[in-house]
């Protein structure tokens, strides 16, 4: 009984240690600076007029038709394949 569960424990082990992994750039070794570019983004951003005659930022909201990548903020190397994995780790 105690073997049938040994290989469960080292897969979950595993996992564990995986998700707790560090984001690190091939190319350059960043591990902190990273962007998000999203391609065909529709941003609305919402005003109110002022008495002076001044403009007053409400709120804004995004709408993102196309691609999103993640690429690294050093030396620009396309991440992309990490993102599902950035996407995990947003807090």
């Amino acid at each position: 009984m105690e073997a049938a569960r040994n290989p469960n424990e080292q897969q979950k082990k595993r996992e564990i240690s995986r998700s707790l992994a560090l984001i690190k750039c091939p190319n350059c070794g960043n591990d902190t600076d990273f962007l998000e570019v999203a391609d065909d983004v529709i941003l609305t951003t919402h005003y109110r007029q002022n008495r002076d005659g001044s403009f007053t930022q409400e709120g804004d909201e995004s709408q993102i038709l196309g691609e999103i990548k993640l690429f690294c903020g050093e030396c620009n190397t396309d991440l992309s394949n990490f993102h599902s994995r950035f996407l995990e780790m947003l807090f």
